[in-house]
């Protein structure tokens, strides 16, 4: 199965280059990355699914070689899950078959599956927070708190300068240093020369546009009792998800602690759940098999 590149350019001006497989005509499986990631992430389970499904894996705005405008606040979810819209319907002209998303792009996702149901049939969310739980535990967890101060750091002005410097050095422990693996060392034996070499090609295309994600978002820890977080909350109805939801957790995601599945389903009526003791919150890259067959059991579910 190959992966071809195309660049689709939407109404609004925005470019997203994207990583496809499968036939033009078949229902479509839409793959959303993460941070410090890209589309490449996924290419394994294009090739796996892109025998029966149109699997489009796009780099969402500010990576690699998509758009990636220099203003912070086109970043904002509604920007993002603008593009997703007219990508959905240049590309596809139906209903998603799935929404697969991981990290910054499981963020998206919960924001598009809850305000356009109409535009997927189901999703698949692989550690990324719903955005009620997430709130909850930045404001009252100090240990989710302590989890997600990198996300300050993230945001800081030189942070570009920093993350670039000496080969990316502070860059690698992001992949690194996320919780104990199977393998019992760094990476899990998947971080390799090859796959270092994938991630230095979308990092030296330019840092800014992926660092505005933390820089847009108001969901990052408080530095002080008036930090805007404190005072958000979210409308029940704004950040429920009435699509059925299939949830792929590992639980060894420092990170990202399982307590964030507390309560999820108050948000998502249709809600399963897999649980992965062990696995960090780089598994797309750790189990790429396990993604897929758990991928192809909520697609089996009606």
């Amino acid at each position: 199965m190959s992966i071809e590149s195309i660049y689709a350019e939407l109404p609004h001006g925005i470019t997203l280059h994207c990583r496809v497989a499968g036939p033009a005509n078949a229902p479509a499986l839409l793959f959303l990355h993460g941070f410090p990631e890209a589309a490449f992430v996924w290419d394994e389970l294009l090739k796996h699914f892109g025998d029966r499904y149109r699997c489009i894996a796009p780099n969402l705005r500010g990576f690699e070689q998509s758009s990636a405008p220099l203003e912070v606040q086109a970043y904002r979810a509604k920007h993002l899950v603008g593009d997703l819209l007219a990508l959905i319907k240049q590309q596809v002209g139906a209903p998603l078959a799935a929404l697969v998303a991981h990290d910054w792009g499981g963020a998206v996702a919960w924001n598009l599956a809850a305000q356009h149901p109409e535009v997927l049939q189901r999703l698949v969310i692989i550690n990324s927070p719903h955005p009620a739980t997430f709130l909850r535990e930045l404001q009252t967890s100090p240990e989710q708190q302590a989890a997600s101060e990198y996300m300050n750091f993230l945001c800081r002005p030189d942070a570009e300068a920093l993350l670039s410097e000496n080969d990316f050095a502070r860059m690698w422990p992001l992949l690194t240093n996320m919780g104990a693996t199977d393998a019992g060392h760094p990476g899990g034996g998947w971080l390799t020369e090859a796959v270092k070499d994938q991630y230095r090609a979308v990092w030296r295309a330019g840092l800014t546009g992926a660092l505005n994600y933390y820089r847009a978002s108001p969901l990052r820890p408080p530095t002080a009792a008036d930090s805007p977080v404190m005072a958000l909350s979210f409308p029940p109805a704004f950040v429920t998800v009435n699509v059925p939801t299939h949830v792929i957790w590992a639980e060894a995601d420092i990170a990202l602690p399982p307590v964030l599945l507390d309560g999820l389903d108050a948000f998502v009526p249709q809600l399963t759940v897999t649980r992965v003791p062990g696995a960090t919150h780089w598994i797309v890259h750790e189990r790429p098999g396990f993604v897929a067959r758990e991928i192809e059991a909520a697609l089996a579910r009606h």
